[in-house]
């Protein structure tokens, strides 16, 4: 029971990081200029500077990679002992 808990916290948290960087990226790419590819995605992901250029992007790649890597562990670890079960039953 205390690891399905751990579980949900962990994919709670990490939807709360995922949700928070998509809605910072959904307000700031109305104010993007140049962009490649999805307006949303590049607001998030960013891409490389060439030359003089202004990269207008939060850069926040990271921090959603790895809240997207919370969500997926606690719910594998939800998964895992809701499906295990209590073994004193």
């Amino acid at each position: 029971m205390k690891r399905t808990i751990i579980g949900c916290t962990i994919a709670s948290c990490g939807v709360m990081v995922v949700s928070s960087i998509f809605i910072a990226a959904a307000i700031f790419a109305p104010s993007i200029t140049s962009w490649s590819g999805s307006k949303l995605w590049f607001a998030i992901f960013g891409s490389r500077q060439f030359g003089n250029e202004v990269v207008q992007s939060l850069f926040l790649s990271i921090p959603f990679i790895i809240g997207s890597l919370m969500v997926a562990a606690g719910l594998l670890m939800s998964v895992v002992e809701y499906v295990k079960g209590d073994k004193n039953n």
